[in-house]
């Protein structure tokens, strides 16, 4: 599994995760609403200078980060040009870019067991009927290492089908990833039995 903590310290490092949250939560929650492209400029190009501030190391990997979301992009863009609302389309895309960057940004520069220990002390109270938040805590670690893993492998899979073949991947290989994907989930549970992290 891949870690998405840059391992050079910087500035936003220093920063605790639980203030790092609740900015992408109230970021997330002021950028719906809006409709008009230059705040949304704006805010892209802050997440940017914050990348910068990360060293090359840490611009590079933010970019890397972007590539999964290319994709949607271009059908965004497409689908909504053809029906002839290029705005609409365009604002779409640039709250995407906007809050993935920043939620990658917020990953960067956070601990995962900072993340986990926080999920817990939030959802503490959920002790008192029977459920233990560390499980939860458990399956939002997972989601977050295993994204950039499924993302590559994607990748790796359409590459593999552009050498054999002239056509277009399309969705050809979302079913030999969903495979691959559960294959993974069965070999985690298995670890996690194996350490007693998880019981039937």
């Amino acid at each position: 599994m891949l870690s998405l903590t840059l391992e050079r310290q910087s500035w936003a490092h220093r920063i605790p995760v639980g203030w790092k949250l609740a900015i992408l939560f109230a970021l997330t929650f002021v950028t719906f609403p809006i409709e008009r492209l230059d705040p949304l400029i704006a805010g892209i190009v802050l997440v940017v200078l914050g990348w910068t501030s990360l060293g090359r190391t840490g611009f590079r990997a933010s970019l890397r980060a972007l590539r999964p979301v290319l994709w949607f992009v271009v059908i965004i863009l497409v689908y909504h040009l053809l029906v002839g609302r290029l705005h609409q389309g365009a604002v779409i895309v640039l709250k995407m870019l906007l809050l993935f960057s920043a939620a990658n940004f917020v990953t960067m520069t956070s601990k995962l067991s900072d993340m986990m220990e926080l999920v817990i002390r939030l959802l503490s109270p959920l002790r008192r009927v029977g459920f233990p938040p560390e499980r939860i805590a458990l399956a939002f670690a997972l989601v977050i290492r295993f994204t950039p893993v499924l993302g590559q492998r994607g990748a790796r899979l359409a590459e593999a089908w552009r050498a054999r073949s002239a056509r277009r991947v399309g969705p050809r290989i979302v079913a030999p990833l969903a495979v691959s994907a559960l294959d993974d989930a069965d070999q985690v549970a298995e670890a996690l039995r194996a350490r007693g992290g998880l019981r039937e």
